[in-house]
């Protein structure tokens, strides 16, 4: 199953205060998104204990306990990691990579909030989590008496929110400098094969790897990391970015006309980044209505055209990659058609000026 609405980070730390205090609440996201994160930071918000259990890792027993003989009356007594006197938050993580054994024992604790004779305590709350079919991780279907005992939503990345929260933790510079160029970077799909992935896990990951290294971190060692941490594309655009060094804003010189595109075949990987990131800037900046074009952003467009020549000079493979579409199977958005049929008609005109 897949929640047909998705919220960001924040929207769901309101949705959880507004709906998880009456009805149990299950998350749906893709691995290393933050959803344990958020649920554990939302109970310290309301001044809830967080029992977190990872549902891939449970028996039946380890919810309902094991049976105890008590004035001739067998009577089951759930752990004591559950079996609590003031009220906090359950956190059911992988709830959906459970057995079907599993999911049986928490019908009632979701639904009664009981296990055999024991009740949470009142303004206790109950959350799941889980990640979906797709997403190459290890799910079982999900009963649908299961499903119809919570409320579904699911968690979508914002790079915005992300970024925010990682300069009020202190993470690398260099991490936050790169993802704030390439904010597309931030979360890539999980590979249908076993290799790392980008998510904010794994770039809070490398962040921490590079504070452990130092000044100290040779290149061989900082490709390393990126390389096992990140998809293989961004990986390498992060070495790129990484070698810029003191010149981290080589794109908004370029765009400028104080910089040109690096052209040496020793820099191909600056290049390619640059390319990647002039890419990225077309596509939050340009409308997808022609007609709402403002003054800057007409000057804008008629310096990205001049551009564009400019590398189809150095390299036509990367002036292709600026133009191409969107990759099937991504999130990744795609130029404004109107921009596209403008450079069809406009890069002839500009090469034929560029050589007279």
């Amino acid at each position: 199953m897949q929640a047909a609405h998705t919220l960001t980070p924040s929207q769901l730390s309101e949705f959880l205060l507004q709906v998880a205090t009456v009805r149990p609440v299950f998350i749906w996201g893709p691995p290393g998104i933050g959803k344990s994160a958020l649920v554990q930071q939302f109970a310290a918000d309301v001044g809830l204990d967080c029992v977190s259990l990872l549902g891939s890792q449970l028996a039946p027993e380890d919810l309902i306990g094991v049976p105890q003989i008590e004035a001739g009356v067998s009577r089951f007594c759930p752990p004591s990691m559950i079996a609590r006197q003031a009220p906090y938050c359950l956190f059911l993580d992988e709830l959906n990579a459970c057995s079907q054994e599993v999911q049986k024992a928490f019908y009632s604790l979701i639904h009664e909030r009981r296990i055999g004779d024991y009740r949470l305590p009142e303004g206790s709350i109950v959350i799941g989590a889980g990640n979906r079919a797709q997403d190459a991780a290890i799910v079982k279907p999900m009963s649908s008496a299961l499903i119809n005992r919570m409320v579904h939503v699911q968690l979508r990345v914002s790079a915005s929110e992300w970024l925010a929260w990682a300069k009020a933790h202190g993470l690398h510079p260099l991490v936050i400098e790169y993802l704030e160029q390439r904010p597309d970077h931030l979360w890539s799909p999980p590979p249908k094969h076993e290799e790392p992935f980008s998510t904010p896990r794994t770039w809070h990951m490398l962040s921490d790897a590079l504070h452990a290294w130092g000044e100290s971190l040779p290149p061989v060692g900082a490709e390393a990391l990126a390389m096992g941490c990140l998809s293989p594309n961004h990986a390498a655009q992060f070495k790129a970015f990484g070698k810029l060094a003191g010149d981290r804003h080589r794109l908004d010189a370029i765009l400028k006309g104080d910089a040109r595109w690096p052209h040496e075949p020793h820099d191909r990987d600056l290049l390619y980044f640059l390319t990647q990131a002039f890419r990225a800037r077309l596509i939050k900046q340009l409308p997808e209505d022609r007609r709402a074009l403002s003054g800057d952003v007409q000057t804008f467009v008629h310096r990205a055209k001049a551009l564009l020549k400019d590398l189809a000079q150095i390299s036509l493979e990367m002036a292709r990659l600026v133009v191409a579409p969107a990759e099937a199977g991504t999130e990744e958005a795609a130029l404004p058609g109107w921009f596209l049929v403008e450079v069809i008609r406009d890069l002839p005109r500009l090469a034929a000026q560029g050589n007279g």
